[in-house]
């Protein structure tokens, strides 16, 4: 058989040259929202690995954050990512924003979220951004005061997303 033939009349192997099977679309999308090297001292020296925070939502109102450790960059978000879809928490939107305020503390940073008028768009800063655009949410207003460490801010807003689920069912 001459390099210019196709493979497909090739009983033995009837896969194109260029062939890669196709991955399954997700329903998830998922954001990097920071990575981290690290190192740990040891008797041998030191060890170099890193973590990842990812954000992975639906837009459709479940949210989840998952941090990852590993050797490899591309391990340490794919853990990530796992991590992530297990800890996915409902949020509830009406009319495209949360239907009530809340402020919360979480370790060093206080996170307000404040229902958006439609068509206002996000007003949030990068950590809050990333949970809230994954979570669906259209409009929103949020400020961040205390930390800017992108990790608890993220978890910060999280937790109140959370609270906010909690408070909207009982009502």
């Amino acid at each position: 058989m001459d390099d210019h033939t196709p493979r497909q009349n090739n009983p033995n192997n009837s896969r194109p040259p260029h062939f890669r099977p196709e991955r399954a679309e997700s329903e998830f999308a998922d954001k990097v929202v920071e990575i981290k090297r690290v190192s740990k001292k040891t008797k041998g020296g030191n060890q170099i690995s890193f973590t990842a925070l990812v954000v992975s939502g639906d837009k459709k109102s479940r949210v989840g954050v998952g941090l990852g450790k590993a050797k490899s960059v591309a391990d340490a978000i794919q853990k990530a990512i796992q991590k992530a879809r297990k800890s996915m928490i409902n949020v509830p939107i009406v009319d495209g924003t949360i239907p009530v305020s809340v402020k919360l503390k979480f370790k060093g940073a206080l996170v307000l979220i404040r229902p958006g008028k439609s068509g206002s768009g996000l007003i949030a800063g990068g950590p809050v951004r990333s949970v809230v655009e994954l979570a669906g949410i259209k409009d929103l207003a949020s400020k961040i005061i205390g930390s800017r460490n992108k990790s608890v801010n993220v978890w910060a807003t999280l937790k109140a997303l959370t609270q906010i689920g909690h408070q909207y069912r009982s009502k």
